[in-house]
């Protein structure tokens, strides 16, 4: 017993070191993968947990570093790093604690336990300046007194708030979504943190008040041979995998969002192309029978048998056509009242693309002449399908889109900043559909790299439907 304890104590600083650096992870690589955008619960309670994270890093890092300064600073400066330090883990307690109840909204719980935190924090703070300050006859009293304190008060029940949270997270919100290494990990999370409640909530420095008398980090390490930090650095260790590996459920939103986007915009080319063939075939097709029919009613007698049925014919037939221009008009774009520049602001803050690439706009257009409503319609759609390429392919951060008259042309061009073409490259659904909309307007549109980095689309079209 005696060697495992001169071990620990020989390797004091690099336990406190891997202990500290766990955590520091832990809080890195929520603040780097977390995405504010997403539409999960989780999202908007992970900058609490990578608060914890840091603060909790740091506080633990103070007994590490503050002997160190104290050499150089002197005693009163240790004091303000102690007391700070002291600070950090109360702060840190209330950080997790905050997490967790984000993570039970919207529950009844959770709306009863909001803003405790701070309160619980106000409670420590005044307890520990009004009584442990007064009685304790040294500071580093004081401050393992707070420490325990805090841990009771604090950091017990927000660990335990957080292990809940996650297992409701992962049942209710996560499960649904068949991920099935994201739901694991998230359940590996919260039984860490239920642990870290047990480890970091109820082993406490010693004290002279229940229960810190009987368990504390003394009393434990004596029992078991191993310091309590042992095992707070196993869990949060195991805390940061997991967590990082649970991050991996943005990324796959991510994915099925642009999944859900490529598949809209297949549906949508594939609607224009058959609201072409009803128009340019089977369209043209009943109206040239009709007048055949119509020239073949003239040599019949009005109250012949052919004649009926002709003119019985010609009504089935105008029927149809009716009928063919309502189906063509569903399957049309929607036709928009906005002008191209307001239409073009409301893309460019449409919450499909907005998370995922920052759009700029340009526009020099006038406001006394604008364009056709039905070239508008067009112009959009390729402005959407430049930005559904970028989004799918590109791996861009920045998209540029510039919208200028220049005489009687209208000039479009949308760069971004992302990896340019492929090579060899192969026209789709979304380039066909470009060319296709260029064409109709009576224009032409350039795909090319761009000069420097990314790909460029360059329309030109007249500003009026030609005659």
């Amino acid at each position: 017993m005696d060697s495992i304890h001169t071990f620990f104590l020989v390797n004091r600083q690099l336990i406190l070191f891997v202990y500290g650096l766990s955590f520091f992870v832990l809080g890195l690589a929520i603040a780097l993968q977390t995405r504010q955008y997403s539409r999960l619960d989780l999202a908007r309670s992970l900058p609490w947990l990578a608060a914890f994270g840091f603060a909790h890093a740091l506080n633990e890092w103070g007994d590490l570093f503050i002997p160190l300064q104290t050499a150089y600073l002197g005693e009163s400066a240790s004091v303000v790093l102690y007391t700070i330090q002291c600070f950090l883990l109360a702060l840190s307690f209330a950080f997790l604690f905050e997490f967790g109840v984000l993570l039970l909204r919207p529950t009844g719980l959770a709306r009863l336990l909001h803003g405790g935190a701070l309160g619980l924090m106000a409670v420590w703070l005044a307890v520990s300046l009004a009584f442990f300050l007064p009685a304790a006859p040294t500071m580093p009293m004081v401050w393992r007194e707070a420490d325990a304190l805090s841990r009771y008060m604090i950091g017990l029940p927000g660990a335990l708030l957080a292990a809940w949270g996650l297992r409701r997270q992962a049942l209710q919100r996560i499960a649904p979504l068949n991920v099935p290494h994201v739901l694991r990990m998230l359940r590996v999370a919260g039984v860490a943190l239920a642990f870290y409640a047990i480890f970091a909530g109820l082993v406490v420095p010693p004290v002279a008040f229940f229960p810190g008398n009987i368990l504390n980090a003394q009393t434990f390490q004596a029992t078991l041979g191993v310091p309590p930090s042992v095992f707070r650095s196993l869990i949060g260790l195991t805390l940061a995998i997991a967590m990082i590996r649970a991050l991996d459920i943005f990324d796959l939103e991510t994915q099925r969002f642009i999944e859900q986007i490529e598949q809209q915009q297949i549906l949508k080319a594939e609607r224009d192309r058959i609201a072409r063939d009803l128009h340019d075939g089977v369209i043209q097709k009943v109206y040239t029978a009709g007048l055949l029919i119509d020239s073949a009613r003239q040599h019949c007698a009005s109250q012949d048998t052919v004649g009926v049925r002709l003119e019985r014919a010609a009504a089935a037939l105008n029927d149809a056509m009716v009928d063919l221009r309502h189906n063509l008009g569903v399957l049309r774009v929607e036709k928009s009242d906005s002008s191209l520049a307001e239409t073009l602001h409301r893309l460019a803050r449409d919450p499909r693309f907005q998370p995922l690439v920052e759009i700029s706009l340009d526009l020099d257009l006038p406001a006394d002449d604008a364009l056709p409503a039905s070239r508008v319609d067009q112009i959009v759609a390729i402005v959407h399908e430049a930005l559904s390429n970028v989004v799918r392919h590109a791996r861009a951060r920045r998209v540029e889109i510039q919208a200028r008259r220049e005489a009687d042309r209208f000039k479009l061009v949308v760069q971004d900043d992302g990896i340019g073409l492929p090579r060899p490259l192969t026209t789709g659904y979304g380039l066909r559909n470009i060319r296709d909309r260029a064409h109709l307007l009576g224009g032409q549109v350039e795909i090319a790299d761009a000069r420097v980095k990314g790909t460029v689309v360059r329309l030109d079209v007249p500003w009026r439907d030609e005659p």
